[in-house]
């Protein structure tokens, strides 16, 4: 069996390039069209503003999908629990569907996205009314779904289905949609050696980025170009083991992307919900609150697992009505939503995800004026009427109530907005007809809502209305 080519090249390549290399990435140049040069240190580059097509998107597509599609049980986290921790119920599971002796990387052969078609799934996210997509380019088990230089033989070219995973998606989607495309990149690699011995190391020992994560990523932006850059894992490293600042400052002045191109903040052990373009804070965050930096709440529809699972049970998966609030919430404290979705091995996206995106979708064709290009409001939730959140277009003077119970009165009382008599106007989104309003008794308004039926309810999981001159 052939040895990887990284460590072929680890034996070819003089040692002093792989001293030079980190100092070749901190070289920045100056773009006469922008900010900068961003130098590679957090003060300067936290000081980037991050480009102003992120905050308007609000609604983004997140895709984990790999070889731990293949087993398709509990996690996608399934060798780490497996082979590491030996959880028991992993380990009944192989001794009890596999033969003795199958190791994690016989799984690859059957990851063969038979079915995966890019031009499907960039209509179904189109249709979902996202405005970007986020697809695992490499997750912890280290596993490209393209034919990385880097990872000889443990890739989507040379293993499983033997093709371009990413050029794919990423052509259907700049081809066929608006969204923007992006990529997510776990940096550590649970159990690369030359990660291990740099752990061993207590990250003294700098072989693993320096040949093979750095040139990696680059290799990733500079091919595919992404306008998203999730980064994630830094299997405990701090962020100058990964010469984060280094490539960052790279990213940001001299790689195709660099005047649209969002990152987040997961770029080495402590930089979380600290540096980086956006905050991600944890997996599925959402604060409640607003928050004065920009984040993301990457959460997924299946409440336990980011790939698919087989093993899952109808209650398992988020409804409608929560993936709904989870938007509305999170957009009303200033943040994105990145919502997940796992696709099984031979590529086929399940129709309990296909139905909650497209519903998703139905729902952000009625109400979508209340959510992109939206501003957070100076109240994020109402204090008198629970479950109504707001969102503002100022330079429209429009303020947003989202309410996510009809009430049973056919009044709904709104506690935050002033309204003024003569001046103030309410609207129903997807309903033709302005709406009556009187000031309530103790403050602000109280809005007289249409007598429908469920039928002629313009959605069915949550609604807003539109008020004009209010403060």
């Amino acid at each position: 069996m052939r040895r990887p080519r990284s460590q072929v090249l680890l034996q070819v390549l003089p040692q002093v390039l792989l001293q030079v290399l980190p100092q070749v990435l901190l070289q920045v140049q100056p773009h006469p069209a922008r900010g900068g040069p961003w130098e590679p240190t957090w003060e300067s580059l936290d000081a980037r503003e991050l480009p102003a097509w992120f905050d308007r998107a609000k609604f983004g597509i997140f895709v984990h999908w790999g070889v731990y599609s293949v087993p398709g049980f509990e996690s996608e986290w399934f060798w780490w629990y497996w082979q590491k921790q030996k959880i028991p119920e992993f380990v009944d599971f192989m001794k009890n569907n596999y033969p003795a002796g199958f190791k994690y990387e016989d799984f690859a052969p059957q990851f063969t996205a038979k079915f995966f078609n890019a031009q499907q799934w960039a209509d179904l996210f189109q249709a979902s009314g996202a405005k970007y997509v986020v697809l695992t380019s490499k997750h912890h088990e280290g596993f490209t779904l393209w034919g990385s230089e880097y990872s000889w033989n443990w890739n989507a070219v040379d293993q499983g289905p033997k093709r371009d995973v990413i050029k794919e998606l990423e052509v259907a989607i700049r081809n066929r949609t608006s969204l923007r495309f992006g990529l997510y990149y776990s940096l550590f690699e649970w159990f690369h050696p030359f990660f291990l011995e740099d752990e061993l190391s207590s990250f003294q020992k700098r072989r693993f980025p320096v040949s093979k994560m750095l040139p990696e990523l680059r290799e990733l932006v500079t091919r595919y170009q992404p306008e998203i850059l999730w980064a994630d894992g830094d299997g405990g490293a701090p962020d100058c083991y990964w010469n984060s600042t280094g490539f960052l400052a790279w990213l940001y002045n001299q790689s195709p992307v660099r005047d649209t191109v969002v990152t987040n903040d997961r770029w080495g052990a402590g930089t979380i919900c600290t540096h980086g373009g956006y905050f991600t804070c944890r997996d599925r965050y959402n604060p409640g609150r607003l928050l004065t930096h920009k984040w993301e709440n990457c959460m997924t529809i299946d409440r336990f697992s980011w790939g698919y699972r087989r093993n899952a049970e109808i209650q398992d998966y988020l409804t409608t009505e929560e993936l709904v609030k989870q938007l509305v919430v999170t957009v009303s404290c200033g943040g994105n939503l990145l919502l997940n979705v796992g696709p099984t091995q031979d590529g086929t996206i399940s129709p309990i995800f296909e139905e909650r995106l497209r519903q998703m979708g139905a729902w952000l064709q009625v109400n979508g004026e209340a959510i992109f290009h939206s501003k957070p409001w100076r109240s994020q939730n109402d204090t008198v009427s629970a479950d109504v959140w707001y969102t503002a277009r100022p330079e429209e003077g429009l303020v947003y109530a989202v309410f996510l119970n009809w009430p049973l009165s056919g009044r709904l009382l709104l506690g935050q907005p002033k309204a003024a008599e003569g001046e103030t106007k309410v609207r129903l989104l997807g309903y033709a007809e302005p709406l009556n309003w009187t000031p309530s008794a103790q403050r602000g308004l109280v809005v007289e809502l249409p007598a429908l039926t469920f039928q002629q309810l313009p959605c069915k999981w949550g609604w807003a209305v539109a008020l004009t001159n209010v403060v």
